[in-house]
């Protein structure tokens, strides 16, 4: 019966509606209208019933309902939301402002943007990473949430429930991101030449100052890596994938053997500083085409190759898709030049030292005898002290069979730095070095000429762990001192070197 009546008064109130041409056509002369102008009864509406849009979802534009117009949703990405007329869900807004002087049902939303209130809403209010302003006739029926942002609030505007503020000006809004979105990001280049976006400049600016610096300090290193670029430029580009490929590999498998989450901010740091030094290499690679014109003269400069490369590079950085491909490809040919000139130099440093080292350890001609007796390397100063990396390189082979060790065992990882203490100290006693050290051709000696024996190997890996809970200082003091020596070598009175080609360390 309830749903009966409101049918009922339509119907009473579309007879009303036809009886009153008809009462006044009996009152008066005049004759009755045609079929033409009688309006069809399907045509009528309620005056208050207004046509539904549906959604409104626009990408990379503003979407706007106006007023007297209905719609489902309102909604944008990377750009505004305006909505003065009804929206049965919610108006939301991504990278933009959402500005509502209409009734909506739902929630009113700006994620990266500000949001703009003057009506009633049914829902809550969210402002992320923006502010929020209630108008003067602004009703919430739920919560406003403001999350590093501001919210400001008319005297008689209504809020049915409560106000939560998170990071309270923090942000202060993303207007200066939203330009660079628009003539950036989504023409897929860095930079543009368009307002707003100065920001980047400056900072496209900054990294080009870093990159002079670093050839200015570094010329030597640079104009060797541009050499290994012109002269195997094959090889460098398969090194460059294979660098992409195997460092996020690498990565997992530090971080699954659990004692190798420590190497992760050493690996990371790495890759950082050789990205920056591959890109200053890339840029003098493509400066050196014209600077080379100018022979011996103070233009010919690294430096000046790498000013002029990247004024090419930022002229690239213009040009829609072209301009972010070219940026990727910066950065990872650029590390697979470095990564491939320094194990072009670790080869070549290895052929010139092998001759010096094995007349320095004495060796004679091996006798024809299968059983010729190989002559022990123990003395510390013959031979020289292995670097910071390739003992940093020895460590993490070790660490890294220890952890797949402890998987395979289905051990707890918690003991997994006393069990690679424990490794070092039984490999040292009985070998003189470990499996990463027998890799890199490594070996630890006492500095007094003596074989290791039990006490000193306990103490220097007891002593690790002192080089290690000071943030790793003691073990990047290896880099830093004139003899090549951690903490623990210090303490344990050892050192390690570098045994000759040869020379069996099992």
């Amino acid at each position: 019966m309830n749903t009966s009546i409101p049918l009922i008064a339509r119907s009473l109130a579309l007879a009303c509606l036809f009886a009153l041409p008809i009462e006044a056509h009996a009152q008066t002369d005049t004759p009755a209208p045609t079929a033409e102008s009688v309006t069809p009864v399907e045509a009528v509406k309620p005056a208050d019933q207004k046509e539904s849009r549906g959604e409104i979802v626009s990408v990379g534009h503003n979407s706007t309902l106006p007023a007297g117009e209905r719609a489902d949703t309102v909604v944008s990405v990377f750009g505004s939301s305006t909505s003065a007329g009804e929206v049965n869900e919610e108006v939301v807004s991504v990278f933009g402002d959402s500005h509502v002087t209409g009734q909506v049902a739902g929630q009113v939303v700006a994620v990266f943007g500000n949001a703009y209130i003057n009506s009633r809403i049914g829902g809550d209010a969210v402002a992320v990473f923006g502010n929020v302003e209630l108008g003067p006739q602004a009703e919430i029926g739920g919560q406003v949430t403001v999350v590093g942002g501001a919210l400001t609030r008319a005297p008689t505007a209504i809020l049915h429930g409560g106000t939560d503020q998170v990071l309270s000006g923090i942000v202060s809004g993303t207007q200066w991101l939203r330009p660079w979105i628009k003539h950036c990001l989504l023409l897929g280049r860095p930079l543009a030449i368009a307002p707003g976006v100065g920001w980047a400049w400056g900072v496209a600016l900054g990294f080009l100052t870093l990159y002079l610096l670093l050839a200015l300090m570094f010329r030597g290193a640079v104009d060797r890596c541009v050499q290994t670029l012109e002269l195997q430029p094959g090889k460098s580009v398969l090194t460059a994938l294979l660098a992409v490929l195997i460092s996020p590999v690498l990565m997992v498998l530090l971080a699954i053997t659990v004692i190798g989450i420590l190497f992760i901010p050493f690996l990371g740091i790495a890759l950082l500083v050789a990205g920056f030094f591959g890109k200053t290499v890339i840029l003098a690679a493509l400066g050196k085409r014209i600077t080379n014109l100018f022979g011996e003269s103070p233009l010919a400069h690294t430096a000046v190759a790498v000013l002029i490369g990247g004024v090419l590079v930022l002229g690239l950085y213009l040009i829609p898709i072209v301009g972010f491909i070219v940026y990727k490809l910066l950065g990872i040919l650029g590390l697979g030049v470095v990564i491939y000139t320094l194990i072009e130099a670790s080869k070549a440093s290895k052929r010139e030292s092998a001759a010096p080292l094995e007349a320095a350890a004495g060796l004679p001609p091996a006798p024809p005898a299968e059983t010729a007796p190989q002559p022990a390397v123990t003395d510390p100063n013959s031979l020289p002290r292995a670097g910071f990396w390739m003992r940093i390189g020895a460590l993490f082979i070790d660490a890294l069979l220890i952890g797949i060790c402890l998987s395979f065992l289905d051990r707890e990882h918690s003991v997994s730095l006393l069990l690679l203490a424990a490794y070092g100290a039984v490999m040292w006693k009985l070998k003189g070095t470990t499996i990463g050290g027998i890799v890199f051709g490594l070996k630890i000696v006492r500095l007094d000429g003596r074989p290791i024996d039990w006490p000193t190997a306990v103490v220097r890996a007891l002593s690790c762990f002192l080089s290690l809970v000071v943030a790793g200082l003691g073990f990047i003091w290896i880099a830093f001192d004139d003899e090549k020596q951690s903490w623990h070598d210090k303490i344990a009175g050892t050192a390690v070197v570098r045994v000759p080609k040869g020379v069996s360390l099992l």
